[in-house]
């Protein structure tokens, strides 16, 4: 039996990426070693067992409420959460003080980028659905009585 193996250039990009990953994976547990492998439990703990039920959830109710219509709210929505739980040390001011003695620049005002970032996401899928809706009543032919 032959194993496939792709051509050669996927297979040198496959090594190449197993060797950074493993370099990496030796650089980040040679310090805290313990510690790191308990935040990826956790992580993975919370993860299933918190977040995944209360999005499936919220999903479900969003999906009964908004119907087929649901991707116009799903997709903003995704992607502002993602941004929260990327930017949420600077938009909390968690650690603001880190942040301006590492970079020289002030930690204000990313509450307030995220907002407007949220607002725009959530404005451009509402001017989608509308665009879509109004192209979608012209396409269809009128009514036979």
């Amino acid at each position: 039996m032959r194993i496939p193996l792709g051509n050669p250039l996927q297979v040198l990009l496959l090594a190449c990426s197993f060797a950074l990953a493993g370099y990496a994976g030796v650089r980040l547990l040679a310090g805290d070693w313990f510690g790191v492998a308990l935040w990826f439990v956790g992580a993975a703990v919370v993860h299933d067992l918190v977040l995944l039920p209360l999005y499936a959830a919220a999903d479900r109710a969003l999906v009964r409420t908004a119907g087929r219509h649901v991707l116009y709210v799903r997709v903003p929505a995704a992607l502002s959460l993602l941004l929260l739980l990327v930017w949420f040390p600077l938009i909390s001011g968690q650690v603001a003080d880190r942040y301006a003695s590492a970079t020289g620049l002030s930690p204000d005002g990313f509450l307030a980028r995220w907002l407007l970032v949220t607002a725009a996401l959530f404005g451009g899928s509402a001017v989608v659905f509308v665009v879509r809706r109004r192209r979608d009543t012209k396409e269809r032919p009128p009514a036979v009585h």
